[in-house]
């Protein structure tokens, strides 16, 4: 049986009505004419990434797409529209958030639930993941997005997880995922009209992030070796951190030089600039003179 988190108590039912009426173009923070979106202005001033940040609007209608292969049912307009959503969200990033925040502006009044597979399942299907599972329902549950954590979530929706929590909508990218079980994981919930589909944000993703760390893993390894933690904290061998010693002593021996070089160079120009005032004022000083010695050969 799943748990729920929920995280509709009375301040944050206001805060989430505030969710709902607040407009992307209110955010603060914006350094320029662009506004993605973000309360620190994000992307305001790189236009590579603007697309990312883009600002996502609140759907102020019931309207749903209808230009998808699949059907999709009329939400309901007497109450809230529970939407799903579900994944493993390790290493939670904005483009999760983001995910988040279409599926929560998709109506006017929407309550969102989350769930998320918990480390045996998820480690048998996927992999090793870098957060355990009580460490990825806890980041989940300070997303401002999210209404209710649902832990211990099923890998392949069924209908009697449907039924138990109400669910009107699952929300996802409607990308084909696969699974031992069938060739879509969401083909169930797309022919009952069930499903709504969301935008993947480019340039992020779980894997991404591990990449950038085993790309720059002395970096992070001598990084915290200077912080003091010791190499056996670090699971790596002697050699190892000898290896990161001297690495560490070529960069500092090679900013040194750097360095100098700068000096010197900038030793050179101050004394170029005083010879080139030298001679103006030698310059100078033989033209105001040059009549008085013509004058004088000449008697």
């Amino acid at each position: 049986m799943s748990q729920s988190t929920s995280r509709r108590s009375s301040s944050d039912g206001d805060m989430a009505g505030e969710v709902r009426s607040r407009s992307p173009s209110s955010s603060a923070g914006s350094l320029s004419n662009y506004d993605p979106g973000s309360p620190m202005g994000l992307g305001d001033n790189d236009p590579n990434i603007l697309d990312s940040f883009r600002p996502i609007e609140v759907n102020q209608s019931y309207d749903v797409p209808t230009d998808k292969p699949y059907p999709i049912n009329a939400p309901p307009q007497d109450r809230p529209v529970r939407l799903y959503c579900d994944g493993i969200y390790d290493l939670f990033h904005y483009g999760h958030a983001r995910a988040l925040e279409q599926a929560k502006k998709s109506f006017p009044s929407v309550y969102l639930m989350v769930g998320m597979c918990n480390d045996a399942e998820t480690h048998s299907r996927k992999g090793k993941t870098v957060l355990t599972e009580n460490e990825r329902y806890e980041s989940m549950r300070h997303c401002r997005w999210v209404d209710e954590v649902i832990t211990d979530a099923p890998w392949v929706i069924t209908q009697e997880f449907i039924d138990e929590h109400e669910i009107d909508f699952v929300c996802h990218d409607d990308l084909p995922y696969a699974s031992s079980e069938c060739d879509d994981v969401y083909a169930f919930v797309k022919d009952q009209g069930r499903f709504l589909p969301t935008q993947r944000t480019d340039g992020v993703s779980t894997s991404d992030l591990i990449t950038r760390i085993v790309r720059d893993y002395d970096k992070y390894l001598q990084r915290n070796l200077e912080r003091g933690m010791s190499p056996k904290e670090l699971n790596i061998s002697f050699l190892k951190e000898q290896e990161l010693n001297i690495q560490k002593h070529m960069t500092e021996i090679r900013e040194q030089i750097k360095k100098n070089i700068r000096g010197t160079r900038e030793d050179l120009l101050g004394e170029l600039d005083d010879l080139k005032a030298e001679l103006r004022h030698t310059k100078l000083f033989w033209e105001d003179r040059r009549q008085d010695f013509v004058r004088g050969f000449s008697s």
